[in-house]
């Protein structure tokens, strides 16, 4: 008896072998990518300090941050530092770091940060983390295309100074300074406002932010 021979359907053979090939070179592909990117993760570089302050500058901050860092270096190196000029330039480079979203490596990369009363420094980051940090995305590859805030400029001024007390603490000679922020491009984050610093032994540090200027 003749055994009878399957006919092989070679259109269906021909489809399997190409589906296999696209599995195979979409593996490879994917494979390689994320080597490319395990390989070029962004970071981020420490190149300057003011270490008696705890003040740091990273490679990737503005220009405009950079110059008001190298003021408050070349302040706070004097031997008398002018504190009206102190705490300026804190109202100034707090708001340029906080409201820069663009160098941002994550939600999680919060600016403006180290110019925080120290005490508040943890509520705080996870204030902005929770509200405006929320939608930042990663960029951990720097392949990020999100439209984000770039601060070309802040002008503040003082409006007053006035006892302020936070926690346990209670300051004499509090700072409150008007506010008004620059960006490269209105993408409708916050304009203006006004700031309340304290003292906190030698440092000027910044307790309360409002959405409202100070009379």
């Amino acid at each position: 008896m003749k055994t009878k021979k399957r006919k092989i359907n070679v259109k269906r053979v021909a489809i399997l072998i190409i589906l296999l090939l696209i599995i195979i070179i979409g593996g490879v592909l994917a494979v390689g990518k994320l080597t490319k990117k395990e390989g070029k993760t962004k970071e981020v570089k420490e190149v300057a300090s003011i270490d008696a302050y705890g003040y740091t500058l990273r490679d990737n901050a503005t220009s405009y941050y950079k110059k008001l860092f190298k003021e408050l270096e070349k302040l706070l190196n004097k031997d008398e530092v002018d504190e009206d000029k102190y705490s300026e330039l804190v109202a100034q480079m707090f708001l340029a770091d906080f409201f820069n979203l663009d160098n941002k490596i994550s939600k999680n990369d919060v600016g403006g940060k180290s110019f925080v009363y120290d005490s508040y420094q943890d509520d705080f980051e996870k204030y902005a983390m929770d509200s405006m940090y929320k939608s930042v995305e990663s960029d951990v590859y720097g392949e990020r295309e999100q439209d984000l805030p770039v601060v070309s400029k802040v002008d503040v001024e003082k409006a007053k100074n006035e006892t302020y007390t936070y926690g346990d603490k209670s300051d004499d000679n509090a700072y409150v300074y008007n506010f008004k922020i620059e960006y490269k491009e209105n993408l409708g984050y916050q304009t203006e406002g006004s700031l309340i610093l304290i003292h906190n032994g030698k440092k000027i540090e910044v307790a309360a932010m409002s959405e409202k200027s100070s009379s």
